[in-house]
């Protein structure tokens, strides 16, 4: 190794762990979450009294960083990697992306219950009326078109075969043995926590499960894929890096890669429903109302008048409004990054197989990082800086079985969808509730051939 090749490294792996440093109290949830007795009270009021969220709810959650200490570092950590790395360097370019992103954050979250949170939030995660790479069609169209398909009485027949019999302290012991084999040398774990409103939620290499939650198997499936084999995957495969240790924590410029990987996992594995399914799709629409100004009542009687019941109708709108302004015209958008994810991960593991790279494809677990990242990070890969995942699920590692799948949906991407269900209506005309539905599909025009 040349000298100037170690030296390089070495200035790689102090930014890195300057970085995580730095971000470490940095808990964007953290700070904008609701105590889970809104919901109660809200519910108690029949969803006619907006939740007591005003400003000064905010300006007594504490941030855990001196915001201005913090910028000034981040200001800093940026000049020294220009100055030792140069501005041109490839990597150099993420580390920095990732640095503006966290100077962006102290900066949302210093403003948080107000409309400057939201417009903040939109320059970290996007809008819902942003169109796909490629694509002619909105966020909240493919949302809505999804919303739709996971709300037909089938899947929601399909739905009462996922009861919620499993204790939280069972969900704890199952899913520890489950990830303990897929992580077979890596220390993570699997608790009971009393601090998260979710269901669940991850932490670094820890998946925290709600001590007062009911669990399907399906749940569980989910978890298992989702919040371990993705998110604490990618934060073990970052942290095995010699130099880019970095890529063991996410800016929100990651999140649509990570969500949408995990959502993507859930379908590859069979482990999702139609009910979780629905429930990622609401979130676009959700995101799209609070941003054209409604108030939380609103979103949260769009969703009751759907057939959602008030409890979902209540965390679905919750989730877009922490953060902002109950009586709207503040939001957070993060809820967009699972369906434009996902499906920004499918184009791109469809355009690497069309395109004769299908290597790329296993660098989408390589830690915490953006679609656009990749190649860059395939390249240092390959010159000796990077080293491949550590952890990689089974249709990744061998990825035979996923070219020859995507390698189909590539060659069928083409077909003229409308025509299929117009002669799928015909044959299923005598069928009750099925011809309806597959007429409602052709008046709703939406294609998905986005790049």
């Amino acid at each position: 190794m040349s000298e100037s090749l170690a030296q390089y490294q070495q200035d790689l792996r102090r930014f890195s762990d300057e970085l995580i440093r730095i971000q470490t109290p940095i808990k964007i949830l953290d700070a904008i979450k609701w105590p889970r007795e809104m919901e109660e009270r809200f519910l108690s009021n029949k969803g006619t009294v907006l939740p007591a969220i005003k400003q000064e709810f905010y300006q007594n959650i504490a941030l855990p960083f001196d915001p201005v200490k913090t910028q000034a570092e981040l200001a800093s950590l940026k000049q020294d990697i220009h100055r030792r790395l140069g501005k041109r360097d490839k990597l150099g370019k993420i580390l920095v992306a990732n640095v503006d992103q966290y100077r962006r954050v102290v900066d949302m979250l210093g403003n948080r219950g107000t409309p400057t949170f939201g417009k903040l939030s939109q320059e970290l995660y996007g809008s819902a009326s942003h169109k796909l790479h490629g694509d002619r069609h909105t966020l909240r169209q493919l949302g809505d078109k999804l919303s739709y398909i996971f709300s037909l009485p089938a899947a929601r027949h399909m739905n009462k075969h996922h009861p919620k019999i499993i204790s939280a302290p069972e969900a704890v012991h199952v899913l520890s043995q489950r990830l303990e084999k897929y992580f077979h040398s890596d220390d993570m774990r699997v608790r009971l926590s009393d601090g998260i409103v979710s269901d669940a939620a991850v932490g670094g290499d820890t998946v925290k499960l709600n001590s007062r939650a009911m669990f399907s198997e399906s749940d569980l499936n989910v978890y298992e894929v989702h919040e371990g084999w993705v998110h604490v995957g990618t934060t073990l495969n970052g942290r095995a890096q010699p130099h880019a240790t970095w890529l063991s924590v996410g800016s929100p410029r990651v999140a649509a890669t990570q969500e949408g990987l995990a959502v993507l996992l859930e379908m590859l594995t069979l482990s999702s429903n139609p009910g979780r399914a629905r429930r990622i799709s609401d979130r676009v629409a959700a995101v799209d109302m609070a941003e054209n100004g409604a108030d939380f009542i609103e979103v949260f009687n769009y969703f009751r008048g759907l057939n959602l019941s008030a409890t979902d109708s209540y965390r679905v709108t919750q989730r877009v409004f922490r953060g902002g302004m109950v009586e709207g015209g503040s939001f957070f958008t993060k809820d967009i990054s699972y369906v434009r994810g996902y499906v920004e991960n499918i184009n791109f593991i469809r355009s690497a197989i069309t395109s004769g790279l299908p290597e790329l494809i296993p660098m989408l677990f390589l830690g915490k990082l953006a679609i656009e990242d990749i190649p860059v990070l395939y390249q240092a890969c390959q010159e000796g800086i990077l080293t491949t995942p550590k952890y990689l699920p089974p249709m990744f590692d061998n990825f035979s079985g996923l070219y020859a799948w995507f390698g189909f949906a590539s060659g069928l991407a083409g077909i003229d969808l409308k025509g299929v269900q117009r002669h799928f209506t015909r044959l299923f005309k005598d069928v009750p509730n099925v011809a309806p539905a597959f007429e409602l599909l052709d008046d709703t025009e939406f294609d998905n051939n986005s790049d």
